[in-house]
């Protein structure tokens, strides 16, 4: 059961405090507090709740996204979130209590049921209606800070009238629109065949464990030679620098008892039924299978490519992702192609398979069109995305697109050709600094949820943060900029 009540506004002032006092009106999180359209977020957050008025009564959205933005901000777990949350009253009110309360408001258990429950595409959703509105009120601060410029009546000097341009209609141009993509790795160990077919082992052993114990006492328990088993990794782990040969014995080796442990539990299921086996247990079980069949083809054919290629039994939705990094050639996680608009940042795409990031080019652009009305002026991206639909695309769009135009260069262009380019790579830095932004301040480098939508979820709830605290800064800025005019004209 879920009852509406974002539309009841608390102010800070009506915030009750048990120990006295009353909150800051320019704390950060009261000024976060009113950047949300928690009344629209509503609407879409009930829709996941059944229509019945019986049940316990379900925390508000606000209380649901609140905390999940507060532990991408403080990066914390979900257990300290809540401690967080218990102590400070301005992240209370930021929940949208009325009053400080003492003691937990909620289990931490429920955070991943946030995750769960709002999804990537409510807080996609979420994250464009914050970057409209900021741009919409930045245009118009500037054009209150265009007439502040000038100087007041009376103070000796004149001002010239600005002209105020007319908004563009639907086939203009207008902006500079960024696209480019990355990895958000995912918190697993760094896969090989012989530790995944190592670990696959023994989780097999455990099944058949928990299949036998029914049996026990009728039927005589089969052998899986696990210590022997454990053993042959552990010669080979150990080692240094293992050679390819002895790596592919060793390799050879696991294959044959995880293959003799899926033929006892074939076997087993005939007397003890699969039900025994827990939701997870029975998921492992199937991703085991997969995860034989592909090792033994990659193993049969002398080769370490696979499609759709298990790296975790946890994760099995993680793929690797080569990147041709200096750090890492090849990073396992969910591939991320995004836009920046004046330096806000919008998910375009969200994949677990090393897609081409230059496929979203056209579909972005469009995108930008249904949000701002018209075509952007520019497209900056690197060179993946310069193949020759693109380019054809941009010129039947009257689009320039960064980077040099194919062909040799005119002599008398080819300088003003190769300044534009150098500008359009330096404009580009910022998308690169976002990624930066993201992966050190706000655990974009370490994706630390297990479940593919949890995940997805936390990816998009990081991009949504850095927009909000772009629109502190700016905030920030314009208050600044404003008292200082003030105070220069006295």
């Amino acid at each position: 059961m879920y009852k509406r009540t974002e539309n009841q506004l608390i102010l800070p002032d009506d915030f009750f405090l048990p120990f006295g006092g009353k909150l800051n009106k320019d704390n950060r999180w009261v000024k976060l507090a009113q950047m949300i359209p928690w009344w629209k977020v509503e609407e879409k957050y009930a829709q996941s709740f059944k229509k019945s008025m019986k049940g316990q009564k379900a925390l508000s959205v606000r209380v649901a996204l609140g905390a999940l933005i507060i532990q991408q901000r403080l990066k914390t777990s979900d257990r300290e979130t809540v401690q967080h949350i218990a102590e400070n009253p301005y992240l209370q009110y930021f929940l949208g209590f009325p009053e400080f309360q003492e003691g937990q408001p909620f289990d931490p258990s429920l955070m991943t049921h946030f995750r769960k429950r709002l999804g990537p595409e409510i807080i996609q959703e979420v994250n464009e209606w914050i970057v409209k509105e900021a741009q919409h009120q930045e245009a118009k601060d500037s054009s209150n800070d265009d007439e502040e410029d000038q100087p007041p009546a009376g103070s000796g000097t004149t001002g010239k009238d600005h002209d105020h341009a007319t908004p563009p209609d639907s086939e203009t141009h207008k902006g500079k629109l960024m696209l480019d993509a990355t990895c958000a790795p995912a918190d697993i160990a760094y896969p090989t065949d012989l530790i995944l077919l190592n670990e696959a082992r023994e989780k097999l052993e455990h099944l058949i464990d928990v299949l036998f114990e029914p049996l026990r006492g009728t039927r005589k328990k089969p052998r899986t030679y696990r210590q022997k088993a454990h053993r042959a990794f552990l010669a080979v782990a150990k080692q240094r620098r293992p050679k390819a040969k002895t790596i592919r014995k060793a390799i050879g080796q696991q294959l044959r008892y995880v293959k003799r442990d899926l033929h006892m539990i074939e076997k087993l299921k005939e007397h003890s039924p699969l039900t025994l086996l827990n939701k997870q247990e029975y998921k492992q079980l199937l991703v085991i299978s997969e995860l034989y069949r592909q090792q033994r083809e990659m193993y049969k054919h002398r080769t370490h490519r696979i499609e759709d290629r298990i790296v975790s039994i946890h994760q099995p939705h993680v793929r690797p992702i080569v990147r041709g990094k200096a750090r890492a050639r090849v990073e396992f996680g969910a591939k991320v192609a995004i836009s920046l608009v004046d330096g806000y940042a919008l998910v375009e795409k969200m994949s677990w398979n090393n897609d081409n990031e230059a496929l979203t080019l056209q579909e972005a652009v469009e995108r930008y069109r249904e949000r701002y009305g018209h075509y952007p002026e520019a497209v900056l991206a690197d060179q993946i995305y310069r193949n020759r639909e693109n380019r054809k695309y941009c010129k039947e769009k009257g689009i320039r697109l960064s980077g040099l135009p194919l062909g040799r260069p005119a002599k008398k262009a080819q300088s003003e050709q190769k300044h534009i380019a150098h500008k359009d790579s330096a404009e580009r830095n910022a998308i690169e600094g976002k990624f930066g932004e993201g992966k050190r301040r706000y655990g974009l480098g370490l994706i630390q949820a297990r479940l593919q939508k949890t995940s997805e979820t936390v990816i998009a709830l990081q991009f949504l943060v850095m927009n909000l605290e772009r629109r502190l800064r700016l905030l920030f800025w314009h208050f600044i900029k404003r008292y200082h005019f003030l105070y220069s004209w006295g």
